[in-house]
């Protein structure tokens, strides 16, 4: 590694970073403005500029790479005097707009005018105006403010690869601006407003809320679907007011999905925030006490085997682990999460999942491994919709070179080129048996990839399609020494997480549909649902008796004889798994909402009435009981899991096609159902089926 002199000290660092970068690791700061440690950079602001021994004139550090032996200053006269020219230059046109402009507190621009002591012009001109611009629903632009660093371009045509956006005129009369006047139309526009240096991009739903230094921060992690983003939860008093990433290179890097920023406006909407029961048909208000007795005076007349429970969307490891305890203990062992309840179809969608291998339901690549990819197969899935971050690193890998994708199932546009081979699941077959062209890229390939999508594991031929998934993974050389290419795109960390804990049968032919159609037999008489919302309940006999638990109230907590009032994820401490079975802590943000209270801790308090001795009283102790049962949970060390080669079938029917169950990204939970943001770019960017 190269040696260099920075302001005097001697440093070691890595081979062929540009000069910022090595100072930014060094924790030395330079300011910038047109630079961004995930973009192109483009050397354009100056406001980076260093002096290098043997240079006759400053450097843009972040446009010039470090050699063996150079010697950097980073703050001296001559530095200062061209920052200080850089900002007035920049302030010139930047209008007055600090007291009302949402970006105060965390502008760079007031930072470094701040920082650099520039309190005069010796330029008087009339500052111009930009007239405004129509960004969509989420963002809203000040153009005016904008001093044309062009981050937003670059992340727009880079990162998101829409290339809608970019600098129009010249000189004085540039503009940054839609290259056709419509909505920008990415999964991932908010991160404009991450990206944005000064306040003209800000974010929609945040806009003259609140000051940056009256909000409470928590870092936490997102749920909305299975990646497990980290993020930080921006809130004052009882409301959310902002979501926005927390820098995590393995995971979302610096950037989150729109569904994961603009949930704020949907978290107190459709709440159930106090007890009920139904008398004569109708719910009304209750006690807890009330409540919980009512469901253990049904219970005194049942049987384990009359009595069942399934797990939905948002649900913890805790939650699902003490649950099980309890259904298990109270003889029953009807549980199963393995469904998706964000279908437009009003029924439970089996998700035909192998419990006892690990591997086959993870993305055992994990996200950053795609980067080390040369080939890609991605089955039954639209990693646009069903993951965007991930995507990101799809369409990030891509623009690298030497990686060919390709796609059995739905027709897509990812935001990057791949080879469209169809939809029916024979393809597979042909692959498998090197019949078809891709065949000879995955065999040339040393670090292939598959990815399976929700879709490949629901219907009759699922089997089919994971077992010629599997034995294509073997043929190609997808499980190596070092390299694990199966991968299961998941769309729901409640499943995940509740299949962390366990919370499936024993018995192999228990699973969501058959529970559904013994509640509808009768066989079962009392159903627990936890955030489900999308069971058939018209069919469900009338006599069934019905407990919800859960946060948001839609038909689940319609059809219910008792509402038990869950906290939402973030008004509790918990435990996740995402697609690649890294163990991640969620932590409270706001307070409960009502008489809510912790999921766990309502099975815990239940048990109780029913003289169950769970022998836990605080979330310790509960933690402790499932690291007793699964191990990886006692250190949350993260290890990718092996995949099982033997006892695969290979007595394909091949007929039917396999496709993506997700077509609406911005609505598929009860949470987003309820969001104002997520409804209006629906109607802008879905497409209306006849």
């Amino acid at each position: 590694m190269p040696k260099i002199v920075i302001n005097g000290s001697e440093h070691e660092v890595a081979e062929g970073l540009t000069i910022i970068q090595a100072c930014d690791s060094l924790g030395v700061s330079i300011p910038r403005f047109c630079y961004h440690d995930k973009l192109p950079s483009v050397g354009s602001c100056r406001m980076c500029m260093v002096e290098i021994s043997g240079s006759r004139k400053l450097v843009p550090s972040c446009a010039t790479t470090i050699s063996e032996g150079m010697e950097v200053k980073t703050e001296t006269p001559e530095i200062h005097k061209a920052r200080k020219m850089v900002l007035e230059m920049l302030l010139i046109n930047h209008p007055l707009d600090c007291p009302i402009c949402d970006k105060g507190g965390e502008c760079d621009l007031q930072d470094q005018t701040y920082r650099y002591g520039l309190d005069k012009s010796a330029i008087n001109v009339v500052k111009r105006a930009v007239e405004e611009k129509d960004f969509g629903p989420l963002i809203t632009p000040y153009m005016t403010r904008c001093i044309h660093c062009t981050r937003c371009i670059r992340f727009a045509t880079e990162i998101a690869g829409i290339q809608e956006l970019g600098a129009l005129g010249r000189g004085d009369h540039t503009e940054i601006s839609m290259y056709i006047s419509k909505s920008l139309s990415s999964e991932l526009s908010g991160n404009l407003a991450e990206v944005c240096p000064v306040g003209a991009l800000t974010n929609s739903s945040y806009a003259f809320k609140a000051r940056p230094w009256e909000l409470i921060s928590t870092e936490t992690i997102d749920v909305l679907d299975a990646v497990g983003s980290n993020i930080k939860v921006d809130a004052t008093g009882l409301a959310v007011l902002r979501i926005m990433p927390k820098i995590n290179d393995s995971i979302n890097e610096s950037w989150i999905g729109d569904k994961s920023r603009y949930i704020v406006d949907a978290l107190r909407i459709q709440r159930l925030d106090i007890p009920m029961i139904r008398i004569n048909g109708k719910l009304v208000k209750s006690s807890w006490n009330e409540a919980m007795r009512t469901i253990a005076d049904k219970l005194k007349s049942l049987q384990g085997s009359e009595i069942a429970s399934l797990m939905g969307d948002f649900v913890d490891i805790e939650t699902a682990f003490i649950t099980k305890k309890l259904f298990n203990a109270l003889g029953s062992d009807n549980i199963d999460c393995r469904f998706i309840t964000n279908s437009a179809e009003n029924n439970v969608i089996d998700v035909n999942f192998d419990v006892e291998d690990r591997g086959s339901y993870l993305f055992n690549t994990t996200i950053a491994g795609i980067e080390e990819a040369d080939s890609c197969l991605i089955v039954g899935s639209n990693p646009r919709f069903e993951a965007p971050i991930l995507n990101a690193r799809l369409r990030k890998r891509y623009l690298r070179g030497g990686f060919e994708m390709a796609v059995i199932g739905e027709k897509y546009d990812g935001n990057y080129k791949y080879d469209y081979l169809g939809s029916n699941i024979s393809l597979l077959q042909d692959i498998l048996n090197g019949k078809h062209p891709f065949a000879e890229k995955l065999k040339s390939s040393k670090k292939p990839m598959l990815v399976l999508g929700i879709g490949a594991f629901v219907g009759n031929n699922s089997s089919d399609i994971v077992s010629l998934a599997k034995e294509i993974a073997i043929k190609y050389n997808m499980i190596q020494d070092n390299w694990n290419g199966y991968n299961v795109l998941n769309t729901s960390a409640g499943m995940l997480s509740s299949m962390e804990a366990g919370f499936v049968s024993k018995d192999k032919k228990i699973n969501a549909d058959s529970i559904v159609s013994a509640t509808k037999a009768k066989n079962i008489k009392l159903l627990w649902l936890n955030n489900v919302d999308n069971i058939d309940f018209d069919s469900l006999p009338k006599d069934i008796f019905v407990v919800y638990q859960g946060h948001h109230g839609d038909k689940g907590a319609a059809r219910a004889d008792v509402i038990l009032p869950s906290n939402l994820w973030l008004e509790q401490d918990g435990t996740y798994v995402n697609i690649e079975g890294r163990l991640q802590r969620s932590y409270q943000a706001v307070p409960t909402v009502g008489e809510s209270k912790k999921s766990w801790k309502i099975i815990r308090k239940f048990a109780e009435y029913v003289g169950v001795d769970l022998k836990m009283e605080t979330l310790e102790d509960l933690r402790k009981q499932i690291s007793e049962v699964n191990p990886r949970f006692a250190s949350m060390n993260f290890a990718v899991a092996e995949f099982k080669k033997d006892n695969l079938s290979m007595n394909f029917s091949l007929n039917g096609d396999v496709k993506s169950l997700i077509t609406n990204y911005y609505i598929t939970d009860i949470i987003s159902k309820n969001s104002v943001k997520m409804a209006e770019c629906t109607k802008l960017f879905v497409k209306k089926t006849a």
